[in-house]
């Protein structure tokens, strides 16, 4: 399938540019727009692996942007640097929320986006802003993460988290302890949310990502690459997104 790719400039508060990266079916038009994902990108930004899931999103027939909720188009490749600016990030989860909220709606008004079937995905540090999006009563009715932070901005209440979830999670993540899967269950069942979880055999956080043993080496952080699981986890969330958005 043959797609298009641009730069969505978003506005936030204080006047900084959201430079999220959107991809989509070269046949969606306002006659004919089809379902939409927001993709929140890992700590590193919107760069290469964010920019290749909305492309392959495009390709299997969705509308898809890659966030920039950093602004200004900021991405790095060193952690020490990616971990600051997330704390500046999770330092003020309501201006972050904003900026989603920000995102979504000027995604969801393109003309080749049906704003009435949205799904978010979320990778690491994305998978926290997916849910979050979800806890906030955004109006996405998919959710899904890969090796994602499932840590609450504020836990999900009944009625306000109406999104259905898919998470995909890796046994050997250090970073995301089976704890905080079982916590997130708990969570979702108190909130009466549909949610699955799979856990992939000798996968580590950031197993979707072909660059994390690269990432790992140069930042002495425990990340890794799964083709398996990586497989996996895409190929059940294409047909879960397709499920509840198409």
């Amino acid at each position: 399938m043959s797609i298009k790719t641009y730069e969505l400039p978003s506005i936030a508060d204080g006047g900084i540019e959201l430079r999220s990266y959107v991809a989509l079916p070269e046949s969606a038009s306002e006659d004919d727009p089809v379902a939409g994902i927001l993709v929140a990108p890992e700590w590193w930004g919107v760069v290469e692996h964010p920019r290749e899931v909305t492309e392959r999103l495009a390709k299997a027939g969705f509308a898809a942007v890659a966030m920039d909720v950093y602004g200004e188009g900021k991405l790095t490749t060193d952690a020490a640097q990616a971990n600051e600016w997330m704390e500046q990030m999770l330092a003020d989860q309501d201006m972050l929320m904003a900026r989603c909220q920000q995102i979504l709606s000027d995604f969801s008004d393109q003309m080749a986006v049906n704003a009435d079937k949205l799904g978010v995905i979320g990778f690491c540090f994305g998978g926290k802003i997916a849910l979050d999006m979800a806890r906030e009563g955004m109006p996405v009715k998919a959710v899904a993460t890969f090796h994602g932070n499932l840590s609450p901005k504020q836990p999900a209440e009944k009625g306000t988290f109406t999104a259905e979830v898919l998470v995909a999670h890796g046994a050997d993540d250090s970073m995301v302890t089976m704890d905080a899967v079982e916590d997130f269950k708990k969570e979702m069942d108190n909130a009466d949310v549909t949610y699955t979880v799979d856990v992939y055999d000798n996968a580590k956080h950031g197993f979707t990502n072909p660059n994390a043993d690269k990432r790992a080496e140069e930042n002495d952080v425990d990340l890794g690459y799964n083709e398996k699981a990586t497989k996996e986890s895409w190929d059940k969330m294409v047909k879960f997104m397709e499920d509840k958005l198409k």
